[in-house]
């Protein structure tokens, strides 16, 4: 007689296999989105973000983040190594601050790099992992339609691939949902697939945000031979 255990990693193997035969990746998606933004509040996000991040060998970073996306507004204040560092944009509009002053010298400029182009960079970045996997709607993602089946740590997901137009990206990622509930617990890309290169990034814990269930902690590691790089964690998330 089969035990326990055994019987319950057998039934969600074969739900992970019934998913990937029956739904359409738009149809996952859907349903991952479903069950992190159940009210569909991310396209009217305003919020506040907290995210400590901590590495091996390094300083801790934390950065305060605002999103604003009706306003097209995004804030970043990054405190590190006794330096505050603030960008803004808002719209195509960029405003730097280095320790509470905007009376910042070329050379620190460069040095922060704070400019339009980082600072767009940044505002990006954030917004497409914290909005995950509510993201993989904006224009210029291609995901492909077939819906694979992973073990991933020893368990098995439903995976999402996505890659982008030019314009966009050039990476390639593969999302991991869990076959029952649809959460993501894993994301992983590639610049070039067949050098295994690239990193995953393993997800755990909730907040949760206007209704949207946001990870809560990132862990990230290369892909080609598992090296710990760092974890982000989101300390604090609150409405504007």
């Amino acid at each position: 007689m089969l035990n326990y255990s055994i019987c319950i990693g057998i039934y969600i193997f074969v739900c992970a296999q019934s998913f990937g035969q029956e739904l359409s990746s738009m149809q996952l998606l859907d349903k991952a989105i479903a069950y992190h933004d159940p009210n569909g509040e991310w396209i009217s996000f305003k919020g506040s973000l907290s995210i400590t991040m901590t590495t091996p060998n390094g300083n801790e970073r934390i950065s305060d983040i605002i999103i604003d996306i009706p306003s097209e507004y995004f804030n970043l204040t990054v405190t590190k190594d006794e330096n505050v560092i603030e960008q803004t944009i808002h719209k195509d509009s960029c405003v730097f601050a280095l320790n509470g002053s905007s009376e910042i010298s070329k050379r620190d400029m460069e040095t922060f790099k704070l400019n339009c182009a980082q600072t767009k960079k940044m505002r990006d970045y954030y917004t497409y992992l914290y909005g995950l996997p509510m993201k993989l709607k904006d224009p210029g993602t291609l995901l492909d339609p077939v819906v694979r089946t992973k073990s991933f740590n020893g368990k098995e997901y439903v995976v999402l691939q996505a890659t982008y137009e030019a314009s966009v990206g050039m990476d390639i990622w593969y999302f991991y949902l869990d076959p029952i509930t649809h959460a993501m617990e894993v994301y992983q890309f590639f610049h070039d697939e067949s050098k295994n290169d690239g990193e995953y990034i393993l997800l755990s814990g909730e907040e949760e945000l206007m209704g949207i269930r946001i990870p809560k902690t990132r862990a990230w590691y290369y892909n080609k031979d598992n090296t710990y790089l760092g974890t982000d964690i989101l300390t604090k998330a609150s409405k504007l």
